[in-house]
């Protein structure tokens, strides 16, 4: 935006400086002229000087009003200019020394501005509001390069991973149009499944873009209900892989999106049951209340995990391999997307392995506030 040319601060408040110590010996100057009682201020300093001369050892003196301002006002005038040229100086002075943290502010804002994010200003010395200013800006530059960090790696897999079901569909495509006796019928299903999987990343990646601008409607609800509500709905696909699952824990009311929450806790048990033993598994799904928390377990057998290969599970498009079956996979951002959404609604997701094998995942949202009665 477009602006006049304006005062620089460091003029102004020279300026100010200036103004205020010609404005307090001003006052400092009238109040020793003026001195005196009431009503009879304006000729209190002069009412002891008599109208006739004075007699003193080595001649008279003149002894009138007039006399006596002649020689106070040049001794005044001298003492404010004294002061104007002393304000002048030492306000343009302390000015600079008291803005000199500001310029390097304003180096690194348009460093910033330029796109570097790596430039901090480390502003030495002990903390005041400059410093204050200082430090908030390197937090916000570290916070906003590993933001847009995270961004570009997001588009770049995202772009992969879109990428590949396309490439895949080209490919079909290519060899039924070369070999016109194939069975169409093979080529339609493995189109359909290709297919669907570009639409689950899809809408996988608007979910988790929504979740990131917090835009939805907070209602009470009741975390145990819906993973009551995720279990019976994955519980088919645990028989069918031989696994178990065991519900249990206390009414847990929190602030949030019904729609959001269910999507959480079906990540978080979808992932479970996938990421398991082949055979004779369990998955573990817990609720509870404390007193300004409620907590969600999900806890599964499973392999071994390092605390570092656990670490960045919650990465979008991190999959371990090792832990991947070809069926029920996902896309990679299941974790990503409870990470997410746990973080819209103020709280935290844990990740951590169990020493006997598998993952256990914590979840802890905010407690609704009790209702209170009339």
């Amino acid at each position: 935006m477009d602006r006049a040319a304006g005062l620089s601060v460091r003029l102004k408040l020279t300026l100010s400086y200036v103004g205020f110590l010609m404005l307090a010996g001003a006052l400092m100057l009238a109040a020793a002229w003026l001195a005196g009682q009431h009503r009879r201020s304006f000729e209190s300093l002069l009412r002891y000087v008599p109208d006739g001369a004075i007699s003193a050892t080595g001649g008279l003196v003149p002894g009138n009003s007039s006399f006596l301002l002649r020689e106070f006002a040049p001794a005044a005038a001298i003492a404010l200019a004294f002061l104007l040229v002393f304000g002048v100086l030492g306000g343009w002075l302390l000015a600079g020394r008291m803005l000199a943290p500001l310029t390097r502010i304003t180096d690194a804002t348009r460093m910033a501005a330029t796109g570097s994010l790596a430039h901090r200003i480390q502003l030495p010395g002990r903390r005041d509001e400059f410093r204050e200013l200082a430090d908030a800006f390197d937090t916000m530059l570290a916070q906003l390069e590993a933001h847009i960090a995270e961004q570009q790696r997001f588009a770049a897999n995202a772009s992969h991973e879109l990428r590949t079901p396309l490439a895949i569909t080209q490919t079909l495509l290519d060899v039924a149009r070369n070999d016109l006796t194939r069975d169409t019928g093979e080529l339609v299903d493995r189109l359909h499944a290709v297919n669907t999987r570009a639409i689950d990343l899809t809408e996988a990646l608007l979910l988790l873009s929504r979740t990131d601008q917090r835009s939805f409607t907070r209602e009470q609800v009741d975390l145990s209900l819906i993973a009551e509500e995720t279990t019976e709905t994955l519980l088919p696909l645990a028989e069918t892989r031989g696994l178990t699952i065991e519900t249990s824990g206390d009414l847990t009311p929190t602030i949030g999106s019904h729609t959001l929450l269910l999507q959480l806790t079906t990540n978080l048990v979808h992932n479970a049951i996938v990421h398991n033993l082949p055979e004779q598994g369990t998955v573990w799904v817990t609720t509870s209340v404390h007193p300004k928390s409620v907590v969600l377990t999900v806890e599964n057998t499973g392999e071994q995990l390092t605390p570092q290969s656990v670490a960045t599970l919650a990465e979008p498009f991190l999959r371990g391999t090792k832990r991947i079956r070809t069926d029920h996979a996902g896309v990679g951002l299941g974790l990503a997307i409870a990470k997410s959404i746990t973080h819209a609604h103020d709280g935290t997701l844990t990740l951590s392995p169990r020493a006997v094998g598998g993952l256990c995942v914590t979840v802890q949202l905010p407690a609704a506030p009790p209702h209170t009665g009339r």
